[in-house]
This record gives C-alpha cells, structure tokens and sequence, in this order.
C-alpha cells in the first residue's frame, strides 16, 4: 500500500547493516519491553481496538444526522491534528456535503475565538471536547466559553450536544461530563496523544465530519499485518526510519516534509508533532520542517536549491488525488498557455513534482525520500498513519530514547502558569 523510494536519498550507509538493531527495537515496540512500554498500547490497536465504544461512535453519528450543520473540535496537540489532518485529506478543504468542521482549544487568539462565536451563532452545533486530564489550559479556555454558549443558544439540550473524550475514570473533564450528563468516550491509558488518532480522539470527529471510520480502520488494520516484521527487506516503514538515521548521521539534522497539495498540509503538521516532540529529546533528534510546493517553491525554493544544505527532504506523494479538472484552450491564447491546453491539472502538478525532485537532488544536491501513496482515502490516511507510528518509534529505539514522554512541553507551561498567578 505504501512504497518508499531511496534512490535520491543519498545514503553512504546500507541500510541492511542496521538489522540487528531493528530486530532488537521491533521486539521491544511490539513485546513492550523498550523504553517508554507503558505507551505503546498503538502498536496493536488496529487489531485490538474498542469495538463496543467504535459501535457507539457510529450510532452517535446516525443519531444526530440532519440535526448539525457544524462541529466544534476543542482539543490541542494530538487533540486535534490527526482528525485535522484525516478530514483536510480526505474531504477536501471546501466539502460539499453542508458539514462545517472548525477547531478550538488550541489556541489563545482573543481575536480566533471572538470570530469563530461570530461565525456559528446561527449554525446547529455540536461540540466535541477532548483532553485527558481536562486541565490543559488552551483547551479548558475554549471550552468554558464555548460551553456557555452552547448553553444559552440550547438550554437544557446542550448536554446532548456535547461530547467529552477523556480519561475513562478520573479527571477533571471526566468529573464535570459525569455531573452535567454529557455522553463520554475514552481516551486509552497505554496511547499516547500524538499517538491517538484512531481511538475515540480522533474517529468521533472524523464520523461526525462524514468521514468513513470503518474504512480508516480497515487501512490501519492492514498496515499492521503488512509492517509487523523486522525485515528490512519486507518493512518500507523500517527502512524510512533507518534512512532518517544515517541521513541524521551524515549531518542533515532538518527534515522537510513536502507534500504537493494544499489539502496535504495539515498532514505535515500532525507528522512534524508526531516526530518533533517523540524525538527532540536529550539534545538529539532531527528538527522537522514542512512545504506545501509548488506553492512555497515561491518562496523557500531557492533556499532548498542553492542554500546551505542542513535539510533532507522526505515527500509524500499521491498517485491518485481525488477531483481533477482539464486545462482550458482559449482562440486568442494572450497569455501563452494554450500549450497545456487539453492536459488535466494533475498531470501538471506530477511533472512539478518530478522537475522540482530532479532539481533538488540532481541540481541541489538534496537528499530525497519519497513516500509513495495510493489516494486520499479514508482508508490511505488509516494506513499512512500507522506506517508514521511504526517507523516513529523505530527511529526513537534507534536513538535510544523515548518516544512516548515529552517532558520539555511542562517547562514552558510553569513559566506561564506563573506568569498567569495560577497557584
């Protein structure tokens, strides 16, 4: 389902000279016996997942169709980018089908949050509210007030409209849904948040936003059985983690992820979290970038091709990107573009990908890994998520560190509780 491409990566290592290591770190992911193992509950969840709470998530989605036009997201971080992410990709960035999706809770914009009570004054909202501990700052601003008015625009009701993904016995989320009556769903204790996409944090939303859970599943599912195993020979997911290794080696300590439609984007938001905070540990880790091109070819392009060579670059592309169009002939052609007349937009933007891969790694001398995906299915994103999660933790165990904690986000958040006088 996915292929990886390293024949531009520049490799001065073979790659089949770490499987050894590998052996010893798939072993430690999947026996839980590494580092971080009281987090790695992900590893088997496309086979062991929640089928009963999966059951209610889908008859919530049928119970309230045709009763919401618009869903509100209040989460941060893992919250809230994997469901981003998995909606933009599959659906587009302007759907079609009359559902609206608008996150919150990730942030402190006065200006963001004011706007957005605006927007869904006269829209039929739900909200879904996730955190596992209900403390997180930015999430539990946006959903106080955004609780209050979800309150006074449906009195009593707003309880069947507000959902609460937290911790399945404590917190004070979990604490304040059980008192007002809101309908729960659990975030796994052994999976961590960047790591939580296909548990409730992220397939409430996605159902909600009509997207096809079952399928996503279906896709992680098989990832799972195609990527469980230690051969490199067998497991592209082991061999993009091996690469970023000897890459990391060699002195590229950036890693741009490029992607070729606009729709990609918040792809590489939801990956630059799942590696920046698994990784940047100890001093060590490889510092992750993004670029949407052609669009940022405009602007990061002559830096990529003739500056200083920090960064590798690894692009996701897609076979097959649902929606197409013809390019149009026009009799007077003043513009002097009739000579792509007749041709489909995705064909101009494959040979953009493939001019800009010869120019950066021929040209450039950049080194290049390419991710290859069929579509932008529900079913794609499934299985692209779980080939980012396998190849994640392999990268880390081959660091030696661990991918499951983050302690350098708590320092950032004592100098602002102080700041903000709380005790």
């Amino acid at each position: 389902m996915i292929s990886l491409d390293l024949s531009n990566a520049k490799l001065d290592k073979d790659i089949a000279s770490y499987q050894e290591k590998v052996t010893v770190a798939h072993n430690d992911l999947h026996n839980a016996t590494g580092k971080g193992n009281d987090f790695v509950g992900w590893v088997k969840w496309p086979l062991e997942y929640d089928k009963e709470e999966f059951a209610r998530i889908l008859a919530l989605k049928k119970r309230m169709e045709g009763k919401y036009d618009t869903v509100l997201v209040c989460g941060i971080g893992g919250s809230y980018l994997g469901a981003r992410a998995a909606i933009e990709m599959v659906k587009g960035l302007y759907p079609n089908d009359g559902i609206e999706v608008i996150f919150v809770g990730n942030t402190f914009s006065n200006t963001y949050i004011s706007q957005v009570l605006e927007h869904i004054k006269n829209k039929e909202v739900v909200l879904n509210v996730i955190s596992k501990s209900g403390t997180t700052t930015e999430t539990s601003i946006s959903f106080r007030i955004f609780k209050k008015f979800m309150e006074e625009k449906y009195g009593e009701d707003a309880k069947n409209r507000i959902y609460a993904t937290t911790d399945k016995s404590r917190g004070t989320l979990k604490s304040l849904a059980d008192k007002m009556g809101y309908e729960t769903f659990v975030i796994p204790d052994n999976i961590g948040g960047r790591y939580s996409v296909f548990t409730a944090v992220g397939l409430l939303p996605l159902a909600l936003a009509n997207v096809d859970i079952e399928a996503l599943m279906k896709g992680s599912l098989d990832a799972y059985n195609e990527l469980n195993t230690a051969d490199l020979d067998k497991n592209p997911a082991y061999q993009y983690a091996v690469a970023r290794r000897v890459l990391d080696d060699k002195g590229y300590k950036a890693e741009m992820f490029v992607t070729y439609h606009l729709q990609l984007a918040m792809i590489a938001e939801w990956w630059k979290q799942l590696f920046g905070e698994s990784e940047g540990k100890d001093g060590k880790g490889i510092l992750p970038t993004s670029a949407c091109f052609s669009t940022d070819l405009h602007s990061l392009g002559q830096f990529v091709q003739d500056g200083t060579k920090v960064e590798f670059e690894t692009v996701l592309h897609v076979d097959e990107m649902a929606d197409d169009m013809v390019f149009p002939s026009d009799d007077e052609n003043l513009d002097n573009m009739n000579y792509l007349a007749g041709k489909k937009l995705s064909w101009v933007n494959e040979m953009a990908y493939k001019g800009t891969l010869s120019a950066h790694s021929e040209d450039g001398n950049n080194p290049n890994i390419v991710i290859n995906i069929k579509d932008n299915s529900a079913y794609s994103f499934g299985y692209m998520i779980y080939f980012f999660f396998i190849a994640c933790g392999m990268t880390c165990y081959l660091l030696d560190i661990n991918p499951f904690n983050q302690p350098g986000v708590e320092v950032y958040k004592k100098k602002m509780f102080k700041l903000l006088g709380k005790e």
